[in-house]
């Protein structure tokens, strides 16, 4: 899949609402390189949150995106 591919698809999933980590993308999209993706969004002007959230399976933190729609 191209980085457009997973820009877009990646878009799309935040559009709904969702929320997104980097293991999430890698299942989802196969994006090894989600805070890139992110990175991309926001130089498009997409206004992308993150936050940092202990995973399910340990104590370690990885950031969690979603869309942010407040203005």
């Amino acid at each position: 899949m191209t980085t457009e591919s997973q820009n877009k698809r990646i878009l799309e999933h935040l559009s709904l609402g969702r929320t997104i980590t980097s293991l999430e993308a890698l299942s989802l999209f196969g994006s090894l390189r989600l805070a890139s993706r992110i990175n991309d969004l926001k130089n498009k002007g997409h206004n992308v949150k993150s936050e940092m959230v202990e995973t399910e399976y340990s104590r370690k933190k990885v950031a969690r995106y979603s869309l942010n729609t407040q203005k």
